[in-house]
């Protein structure tokens, strides 16, 4: 529990854990920077408590995995419409890279509705366009609980989609 733009509420909250799982969203807000700031507050909190692994949830698109979208995301969603809320998701994943963490970096598709499957790619290269660009959010939570468990993706970006 706590506020996530509180340094002290972050650290209180990350005390003796092993790891953080950071999923955060600003609901249907189209502005703010509240998954970078936030993010940022995390990272200095896990240093300072010694804590290494760090799982963060951003979006299929960020980075190198902008080729995986297709004209109306790159254009009309990220490039008009949430143009706001990406901007904040690259500089989050900025924070995230320069930090010294064993992070993981997921990007899942945009959220649906449904129940987990456990049946989605993951990890697919930046060049392939054959994804949904969609995934439920039960699926990108079971991925997620997995990297707890998993070094495969440590220092590395999966992308998530059906």
């Amino acid at each position: 529990q706590g506020d996530v733009m509180d340094l002290p509420s972050v650290e209180k909250a990350v005390q003796g854990q092993e790891a953080v799982v950071c999923v955060l969203g600003a609901g249907q807000k189209m502005t703010g920077t509240i998954r970078s700031e936030g993010t940022q507050q995390i990272i200095q909190a896990m240093e300072k408590a010694g804590i290494r692994r760090f799982i963060c949830q951003s979006t299929l698109g960020a980075g190198d995995s902008w080729e995986n979208l297709n004209f109306f995301w790159k254009y009309i969603m990220f490039g008009f419409l949430l143009r706001n809320v990406f901007a904040d998701h690259q500089r989050q994943e900025n924070y995230v890279l320069k930090s010294g963490l064993d992070w993981t970096i997921v990007r899942p598709g945009a959220f649906v509705d449904g129940n987990r499957t456990g049946n989605y790619r993951h990890g697919f290269p930046s060049n392939d366009k054959t994804s949904k660009l969609k995934i439920s959010r039960a699926d990108v939570a079971d991925f997620i609980v997995k990297q707890l468990a998993d070094e495969k993706y440590i220092h590395k970006t999966p992308s998530l989609s059906y």
